[in-house]
């Protein structure tokens, strides 16, 4: 059979990130903050590539697209869907997307042009699948089967809201089937994955499920220059916040893959934007740009999460959420979302770019004994040997406390010291504590808790009225021993 040939786009993690926007970039130890990404310029290279491919171009979303900026958060999702179908793509999955509840987004995501897929998300009471687990689309004269596998941590260890009647498993035990069924019933001569379960957790996918030919991975932010290459399994995934376009350019034949190239397209300024995305994108910005572009503070350092350990932009979440608190002791979630603001101005834009869920600060009493299970229940989803047991972001964020421990130990003995103030933090002795969503401080840990009558967005204005972002009083840190 002649050779022929597909090119695969893949749009990772966008995180609702329709405009250009600063993205980190390290050279050496040095950080750069290149504006990148925007829907106006992923839409140039998507008409690109279809021009140039002539039918023969696959274009896929791995989800975490519906969630994470003002304009999208405010309308639930539907500000953005008009954008989205423009874009064309022929699948995606989820993860933020199920943000306000499974039935939310079942409803949202019937408008979109494409199918919702996930071959591991399931209907609590009849059992069902609750989204089409696969499709099969013909693409320069090739039958290619895509099957979606959803974020299995979503009714792990995200807010309980979120799987309110669905439950998701790894993927991991259906894929075979559905493999088989896509190849023998419905004639696919291809076989890609679209997950968003992670890089670890794809790369342990390909080794235990046979005859998949690519996965198109998210979740996890990597900027991959070339893909991971697992026997005959190809995976691909490429960044976050639309900073980076993945490109995979297949030659097929007899059902195999017989050549590949792969691309990481920085989407940068040498990028044209597309003008009818752009006036789709100001209708949806223009009501709300007065607001975000007020300035409410300023940084000394650049604020990114890009960082597994600490990050300077939680430094100056807690930082705000303590103060509210009226506590020296808080903790957030280790969130991976969120464009870095550089040096300089603040404006009300890049705080909800930081929280866009604007939760209310709370307080919570904490034993000793409670703040090392806690983290040490946090390190094992961080650092988890199992991939599928690393379940969820970066390291949860503190303030008020250094932490001493062995990252390589075994679960449940990597804490070998906490401090407080210079002082061990005492098993029985009692702390109050500020945080922000059960994320922070997951509810079977302390008591006392009280919501604030104050959000995360108003305690980092009135801090950033009184301080600058950067300074390093108070600050928590995990010290890898």
């Amino acid at each position: 059979m002649d050779a022929r040939n597909l090119t695969i786009i893949q749009v990772n993690d966008t995180h609702g990130y329709l405009e250009a926007h600063p993205e980190l970039m390290w050279h050496g130890d040095t950080a750069a903050y290149p504006i990148m990404g925007g829907y106006a310029r992923i839409a140039s290279i998507l008409k690109g590539a279809r021009a140039e491919g002539h039918g023969s171009v696959l274009a896929l979303d791995n989800g975490d697209t519906f969630h994470g900026t003002y304009p999208v958060v405010s309308s639930k999702g539907a500000a953005l869907v008009p954008l989205v179908n423009a874009l064309g793509f022929d699948a995606m999955t989820a993860h933020w997307e199920f943000a306000w509840g499974p039935r939310h987004w079942r409803a949202l995501s019937a408008q979109l042009n494409h199918p919702m897929l996930a071959i591991n998300c399931y209907d609590v009471e009849t059992g069902e699948l609750y989204f089409p687990a696969s499709i099969v689309i013909e693409r320069g004269g090739l039958r290619v089967g895509i099957i979606g596998i959803a974020a299995t941590i979503i009714d792990k260890s995200m807010p309980p809201y979120f799987s309110e009647g669905v439950r998701f498993t790894s993927g991991c035990e259906e894929l075979p089937a559905e493999i088989s069924r896509l190849r023998n019933d419905e004639g696919a001569e291809l076989i890609v994955v679209l997950s968003h379960l992670g890089l670890p957790q794809d790369i342990r996918v390909a080794h235990v499920v046979k005859d998949i030919d690519v996965i198109v991975s998210g979740h996890t932010h990597n900027r991959l220059e070339q893909p991971a290459r697992i026997g005959n399994t190809l995976i691909i995934q490429s960044g976050c916040h639309g900073s980076f376009v993945g490109r995979l350019d297949l030659t097929v034949a007899d059902g195999k893959i017989a050549g590949w190239r792969h691309r990481l397209i920085p989407v940068d300024q040498s990028i044209a934007d597309d003008a009818e995305m752009s006036a789709r994108i100001e209708g949806v910005m223009k009501p709300h740009r007065e607001m975000l572009n007020e300035v409410v503070g300023q940084t000394a350092v650049g604020l990114h999460r890009d960082t597994n350990l600490y990050a300077p932009m939680d430094d100056l979440l807690l930082a705000a959420i303590a103060t509210a608190g009226d506590t020296d002791i808080a903790f957030s979630n280790g969130w991976r979302y969120g464009a870095p603001i550089p040096p300089g101005l603040i404006t009300m834009n890049d705080l909800w770019n930081i929280i866009p869920t604007n939760p209310p600060v709370s307080t919570v009493d904490l034993t000793g004994t409670e703040i090392q299970e806690m983290m040490e229940k946090n390190l094992e989803r961080t650092f988890s040997a199992d991939p599928f047991g690393q379940m969820g972001g970066y390291l949860k964020r503190f303030r008020g406390l250094t932490i001493y421990g062995k990252l390589e130990n075994p679960p449940g003995q990597r804490i070998e010291h906490i401090f407080r103030r210079g002082a061990p933090v005492l098993a029985g002795e009692t702390y109050r504590a500020a945080f922000v969503t059960a994320q922070g401080v997951p509810k079977q840990f302390g008591r006392n808790r009280r919501d604030l009558p104050v959000r995360a967005i108003q305690a980092l204005v009135a801090y950033l009225k009184e301080s600058k972002a950067g300074t390093k009083e108070g600050i928590g840190r995990f010290i890898a021993a």
